[in-house]
């Protein structure tokens, strides 16, 4: 009996070496290591134009995932304090995907980029430049907009939220996930 179980460790023993040989690789130290492909990020899809008439670099403030409604979720935007009917522009090329109004945004305008990778979302908007439709297309620092506070923005303080959100393919344009603009504004400094 002790012999069995001798040998069922061994089995045991032999059956692990066997497997660790198929799935580990030794390399040595030195070697090179392999990155793997990968889709590039929305960040690196170049510099945006600060998508306010006349506001420089320097008056820009990273507002990317402050809390909001006291806590309960983050601001998942930046937000580009200008005086109330100021030019709204095109921050890249692209398409207006939709022309929206919400409680919290306000007049918004949802714009996809050339590629379809991303939306560029403005909100609390005074008013749309005449003639913006759906599905129109835009060329960056194009007039879209002027600010305002509409929605749940204080009356008192009109600004642009500004937000990107990087799409899957086929993707709602109210979808996406929450890329920071702020490095991709700030890139103009």
């Amino acid at each position: 009996m002790k012999m069995r179980g001798w040998a069922g460790i061994g089995l045991a023993v032999l059956f692990c070496a066997a497997f660790l040989k198929f799935c580990v690789r030794i390399v040595p130290a030195d070697a090179p290591v392999p990155t793997p492909p990968s889709r590039p990020a929305a960040a690196d899809v170049g510099a945006l134009l600060i998508p306010v008439e006349g506001v420089p670099p320097t008056a820009l403030s990273d507002t990317f995932t402050q809390a909001r409604a006291s806590g309960a979720r983050p601001h998942d935007a930046i937000d580009i304090i200008a005086a109330r009917g100021r030019a709204v522009l095109a921050a890249a090329d692209g398409r207006i995907e939709k022309l929206f109004w919400s409680g919290e945004g306000g007049r918004t305008i949802y714009q996809r980029s050339s590629d379809g990778r991303l939306i560029y979302y403005y909100a609390h908007l005074d008013g749309y430049a005449p003639g913006l439709a759906e599905g129109q297309a835009v060329r960056r620092g194009q007039r879209i907009a002027s600010v305002g506070s509409t929605g749940n923005a204080d009356p008192g303080a009109p600004h642009l939220h500004f937000a990107v959100h990087e799409m899957a393919p086929g993707e709602a344009w109210y979808g996406g996930r929450p890329v920071n603009p702020y490095p991709l504004l700030a890139r103009l400094r």
